[in-house]
């Protein structure tokens, strides 16, 4: 159903069909909204130029989160609604989304005082409808150590702990994708939208897009098209010859990940610096990953990259609120950058400007959305297509059903919500060893792939010992299961964001990256011209991931 091996069948279904919707842009946003209207009974047709969520939605923080932030510059509107989204998106998708204490510090002349954080988080409490167990607990300068013994005694008057939600935003985007494709949707990635069809009235019947992989170009026709490409909105917009409603502009942030062993962090932490911003210090498994920074960016948004000064400035940023960790450049093992899409507003600055979603429509019947945040991302779908359906209904008579997408588990999601998940993961591991996996070996993949990891069993099971690339075992079945299973093409695709190991677990890259593309290679059956682009493709980004910090592959 989601094989890249059947990826052919898919693009032929493209251009041999009309779609209710297409929507442009294989990110969060786009997911969520394929995700809605497919289960409300639209047809749907999803396009990517990328790989799914290779923009934005693989380069966030990795936090579903309430949106504390948002208190300062009182966006309380804000605070509410994603706030009561992130328990949403939690129970639906528990295997890749996690709940966390975060410390909040407050120093002496800081951002946050302990008296006005009392009542912001007092009111966050409310406003984002924050379960009992998970409320904040205001502490004194010895708990707030207790919590997390590296934090700079001088000047310490409190703190402030409470739960935040960390996620794998690429597989948050990538179950929700899945999910859709489970219900009908056809989504594909390496799909370049070109340009747009138009009907004898003038309005918007279809996409003109081109396949990368083989470069065969095709038609996609639609009652309704959808420009959900984030950071491309404006180059989307383009394409249909009007001047854009709305201004956006890109800034950057940046994450540099090290060694737990290096910054022995008890738990995550929130913090500022001297020029009012806030950072996260999160544990990731046996990492810790720093960020993020927040500047206006004006270059190709395809591959942003961290820069010295970014780097330094994260360094610097822990030095100063853990001043025992004497972290160096040379420290910093992976790093990532991404951009975010805002909608433009003059004079701020941009950890000022709203992250609010937005949707506008063209003359031709365009519909763009632009803004908002990672934890918003199904509500968001859900008041698109709200208003999608109610514009079909007016133009043609047909009714569409209401959006439930508030109470569907996303792929891999589907044992009963949070309060079950430890008994899957337990039942799963005791499962394991008919497959020929140690209970460990299923607890792992019942953790990271949720109820598909019996699919993963499966693969591991009929795998033979000699494998393409002399890959282990249980690495083979990840892949088998990503190409199957997840549309994965690219040993890219597997290392950055199937897995996150780019990031998290580069000496994996670095030392299984010959025997993937050996896998990948006979299993999608590259031609040797395709076979170098995307081993040099995975060099590319593992240079750039340690461009500033430690050179993994000398």
């Amino acid at each position: 159903m989601f094989s890249a091996k059947r990826r052919t069948q898919q693009v032929a279904h493209l251009s041999n069909h009309e779609y209710d919707i297409v929507i442009i842009g294989g990110g969060i946003t786009g997911a969520g909204m394929a995700l809605d209207a497919t289960s409300r009974g639209l047809s749907v047709a999803l396009i990517e130029m990328q790989d799914f969520a290779a923009g934005t939605s693989s380069r966030s923080t990795k936090l579903v989160h309430g949106g504390l932030r948002y208190l300062k510059n009182f966006q309380v509107k804000i605070v509410a609604e994603v706030g009561r989204e992130r328990e949403i998106v939690y129970e639906n998708a528990v295997h890749v989304t996690e709940p966390k204490k975060m410390l909040l510090p407050f120093y002496k002349g800081g951002t946050f005082g302990p008296v006005f954080m009392n009542v912001g988080l007092r009111a966050y409490d409310i406003l984002a409808n924050v379960k009992k167990a998970e409320r904040r607990t205001m502490l004194e300068p010895p708990e707030t150590l207790q919590k997390e013994p590296l934090l700079k005694r001088e000047g310490l008057v409190g703190g402030g702990s409470y739960v935040e939600y960390r996620t794998d935003d690429a597989r948050l985007t990538l179950e929700t994708i899945k999910k859709a494709a489970e219900l009908g949707a056809v989504c594909l990635n390496y799909v370049k939208a070109e340009g747009f069809i138009y009907n004898t009235d003038g309005q918007v019947a279809g996409v003109q897009a081109t396949d990368l992989v083989d470069g065969t170009s095709m038609d996609i026709f639609a009652k309704k098209v959808i420009n959900a490409t984030g950071a491309w909105v404006d180059k989307v917009q383009d394409f249909d010859a009007e001047t854009p409603e709305k201004e956006m502009r890109l800034t950057k942030g940046v994450h540099i990940v090290v060694d737990q062993k290096t910054f022995p962090l008890s738990q995550s932490v929130y913090f500022d610096t001297p020029d009012k911003r806030m950072v996260f210090a999160i544990p990731r498994d046996t990492k810790v990953y720093i960020g993020t920074t927040d500047d206006f960016y004006d270059e190709d948004p395809i591959s942003p990259a961290a820069e010295k000064k970014d780097v330094d400035y994260l360094i610097q940023a822990v030095k100063r609120t853990f001043p025992s960790v004497q972290l160096t450049p040379n420290d910093v093992e992976s790093t990532w950058a991404g951009v975010r899409p805002l909608i433009y507003e003059s004079g701020k600055d941009p950890s000022d400007i709203s992250r609010k979603d937005e949707i506008w429509i063209s003359d031709s019947g365009l519909i763009s959305i632009a803004g908002g945040k990672l934890t918003g991302y199904r509500k968001m779908a859900e008041t698109t297509m709200n208003r999608v359906v109610k514009i079909m209904k007016r133009e043609t008579g047909n009714k569409y059903g209401k959006s439930v997408t508030k109470n569907l588990p996303l792929s891999g999601g589907d044992f009963g919500g949070s309060k079950n998940f430890a008994a899957f993961v337990h039942n799963m591991a005791v499962e394991a060893p008919q497959y020929g996996l140690s209970p460990e070996e299923g607890r792992l993949y019942a953790q990271f792939f949720g109820t598909n990891a019996k699919k993963v069993f499966h693969f591991y099971r009929g795998l033979s010992e000699n494998i393409t690339g002399g890959i282990p075992k249980t690495l083979a079945a990840v892949v088998e299961y990503a190409i199957e299973e997840e549309m994965t093409r690219t040993p890219s695709d597997f290392f950055i964001r199937r897995t996150g190991d780019l990031y998290f677990h580069i000496q994996d890259v670095v030392r299984y990256k010959d025997g993937v593309l050996e896998y990948m290679s006979k299993a999608l059956k590259y031609t040797p011209e395709q076979k170098e682009a995307y081993r040099k493709e995975l060099l590319a980004e593992i240079e750039q991931a340690t461009r500033y910090g430690r050179k993994i592959l000398e």
